[in-house]
């Protein structure tokens, strides 16, 4: 007996559990935020740079004369790899994915130390740390900020949405 409607288990699983997939709702499918549009457009620029930078160093690493070519190509496809996921949370941040939050904050997170060690450099490494520095801290203001928040369908803890009492 489905305790919920009070009667027999309709089609599906036996628990009463639909295997139709969540309904975007109207609260999720309305305007974008313009916040939620510069994080998303931040991160695919980030993405865009990591790729950039590592094909960059493969190409650098195959043609040219590095110290260590083995290195060099595998810095590369690190970095090419590593692209991925600020490209992925930026389409799914576009799309107004919930999951997207996500790899776009530990993006974020990862950005800072980053940032950090190239501020410590003595050489021109210093512009590229100040200018990550603030696209990552820009990008989780605008990550954390409720606007974008409740255009992505986030709910915060104990916070269960719209449940009648």
């Amino acid at each position: 007996m489905n305790r919920a409607t009070g009667g027999v288990y309709d089609e599906g699983y036996p628990s009463g559990v639909s295997s139709e997939q969540t309904p975007i709702t109207e609260e999720t499918t309305g305007p974008r935020p313009r916040r939620l549009a510069y994080a998303a457009l931040l991160a695919a620029l980030e993405g865009l740079a990591l790729a950039v930078g590592g094909v960059s160093i493969l190409v650098l690493g195959l043609m040219g004369h590095p110290d260590d070519r083995q290195q060099a190509v595998t810095g590369g496809i690190t970095l090419v790899v590593l692209a991925l996921l600020p490209l992925i949370a930026a389409r799914g941040l576009f799309a107004l994915r919930s999951w997207s939050r996500g790899p776009a904050v530990i993006t974020q997170l990862l950005a800072l130390p980053v940032a950090y060690n190239l501020l410590q450099a003595d050489s021109m490494a210093i512009p590229a740390g100040i200018a990550l520095a603030v696209v990552a801290v820009a990008s989780l203001v605008l990550l954390v900020n409720p606007e974008t928040t409740r255009a992505l369908g986030i709910r915060g803890p104990g916070n269960p949405g719209n449940l009648e009492k």
